[in-house]
């Protein structure tokens, strides 16, 4: 989507041994800051790979550092072999197909790979974590495609397109966005590609971080798009001649649900000093009922909110996680079979924690929109909308108003439901069968950036709708919240009733408005942060 504002001021991120913040990774995602590797860091870079050095040297096979890969692990490789057995795996492996990944989401991946090397339990050389770095400083951006990763084993292949940067193959966009081989972006920049030692090839690709990336980045966006929604909600309620009764906190505290509280708080705080609601609130008012996608706003934007709070607890653990295979462990992690430690197999880099919240907030993303736009439908017929013109039309028959913005609102709901459908679920067994059970993470993560974009469109057309019917209120008086958004949206080309016109421009526009944080900014700004 068009994403939301980062509001940070943060120019370079350092990055130890501990984890990356969701904050830290937006300003280097999408606001384009450096990366330092801390001192810390390169102790643990260092004793890491001393235990990886140690095992090479050794007569032992290790697996990842003298042997081959997944079904091909019981193949030994002789010490001068091991060189090209890395860098044939980063070339093997960078495998992925389609249009290119966004800038934002490789650029989120490559720094949660970064925190990953930097705890030392990757056992990569100091060299090789900071030439990452670098490309990072540098908005050196590796060409990543659409498909090629299962969710298991890492995102392998948005990885492996990665590392492929690092020996200077591939291509990938400098900081202007212009494609050129790696090996040009980096002597450009004044770097040299590195030649991948023992262990380094598989520790740079065996990760979650595209996933993660892309859970972090929904998880903002989602965060200022819940809130919206109630501010859509609220101009509904009122534009609708709802009452905000219904929303009153001696009611929520009946189901304490902590997101429903929440919500009905936004909504009661969004309407106050509304002239249309005190316009029927008295005892002269003979409706019993709202509608349920008026009544029930709170329920359904507050389990989105604890849906969302669910996903961000698992994002808060697996960015304090390491994720590698095989994993270097030190003395205090337990016995030492080796002077420095030792290495161990394991199966932490299965997507499955991280892929099944990623579909959870699809299904969130596409509840809301689906209220969202059944909200919208009613203010466009007149046997619903309590005397509002017929898709509020300036001439009725001549005109059409905003019939068909609901279409298109109705058509990416329907988009919506189709992406709620959970990845998840979905295994195909690859590697000869000894990968016989993967996430689909990768492909959770890719459905739900259409469903965080979707959402946003919804909500934008709710607003522009809502905005109108307060319009045709008139003389009736919006509260001062709902009003800063009508203004906002007349300040930036969505105009009020009037003839028929082209929709297309008014509706992008209040797209990007819903996006950007706007339409929840010209609210807080008016009545203070909402919950």
């Amino acid at each position: 989507m068009g994403h939301v504002s980062t509001a940070t001021h943060e120019t370079t991120v350092d990055v130890g041994p501990g984890p990356v913040t969701p904050a830290q990774l937006v300003a280097v995602a999408r606001g384009g800051a450096a990366v330092r590797l801390t001192e810390d860091a390169h102790a643990a870079l260092d004793r890491g790979r001393a235990v990886v050095e140690e095992l090479a040297a050794g007569e032992t096979p290790a697996y990842g550092i003298s042997t081959g890969f997944g079904a091909l692990a019981t193949r030994h490789i002789p010490a001068d072999m091991r060189a090209k057995l890395q860098r044939s795996l980063v070339r093997s492996h960078a495998a992925g197909s389609g249009p290119e990944v966004e800038r934002e989401v490789v650029r989120g991946l490559m720094l949660l790979r970064l925190s990953t090397l930097a705890t030392g339990h990757t056992g990569v050389r100091r060299v090789t974590a900071q030439l990452l770095a670098d490309l990072l400083s540098h908005g050196i951006t590796p060409v990543v495609r659409e498909f090629g990763s299962l969710g298991c084993s890492g995102d392998l292949a948005p990885l492996s397109h990665c590392a492929l940067a690092l020996i200077g193959e591939g291509e990938v966009r400098d900081a202007d966005g212009v494609l050129m081989p790696a090996a040009e972006a980096l002597a450009a920049a004044g770097l040299e590609p590195v030649e991948l030692a023992a262990k380094e090839g598989l520790a740079l690709i065996n990760g979650t971080d595209g996933m993660l990336a892309m859970l972090v980045l929904a998880i903002h966006d989602l965060r200022v798009l819940l809130r919206s929604a109630d501010v859509a909600a609220a101009m509904s309620v009122e534009g609708q001649l709802a009452t905000d009764r219904v929303f009153a906190a001696e009611l929520m505290a009946l189901r304490p649900q902590p997101g429903q509280a929440a919500s009905a708080a936004n909504l009661v705080a969004i309407l106050t000093d509304s002239g249309v609601v005190a316009s029927h609130r008295g005892p002269d008012c003979h409706r019993v009922q709202d509608a349920y996608s008026l009544r029930c706003s709170p329920q359904v934007h507050g389990a989105a909110r604890d849906t969302l709070d669910h996903a961000d607890r698992i994002a808060g653990w697996e960015l304090a996680s390491v994720v590698d295979n095989p994993m270097v462990l030190f003395g205090e992690d337990g016995d030492d079979t080796l002077r420095g430690g030792r290495v161990e197999s394991n199966g932490n880099f299965h997507g499955a924690p991280v892929a099944q919240v990623l579909d959870f907030l699809a299904i969130a993303a596409a509840d809301v929109a689906g209220i969202s736009e059944r909200r919208t439908d009613r203010f466009l017929d007149r046997n619903r909308s309590h005397d509002l013109p017929p898709f509020l039309a300036d001439d009725p028959g001549v005109d059409s108003g905003l019939m068909i913005a609901q279409y298109t609102q109705a058509a990416v709901v329907s988009e919506l439901k189709r992406l709620a459908v959970p990845a998840s679920v979905d295994s195909i067994p690859s590697s000869a069968m000894q990968e016989d059970h993967v996430s689909m993470g990768w492909g959770a993560a890719r459905k739900l950036r259409r469903s965080v974009d979707g959402l946003a469109r919804v909500v934008a057309i709710e607003t522009m709708t809502a905005a109108r019917a307060l319009d045709l209120r008139a003389p009736l008086t919006p509260s001062p919240a709902t009003a800063a958004v009508v203004r906002l949206l007349r300040e930036h080309g969505v105009e009020g009733p009037g003839p028929d016109r082209h929709l297309s421009p008014e509706i992008e526009a209040s797209v990007a408005l819903v996006a950007s944080g706007a339409v929840l900014d010209a609210v807080t700004a008016t009545i203070g942060e909402l919950r």
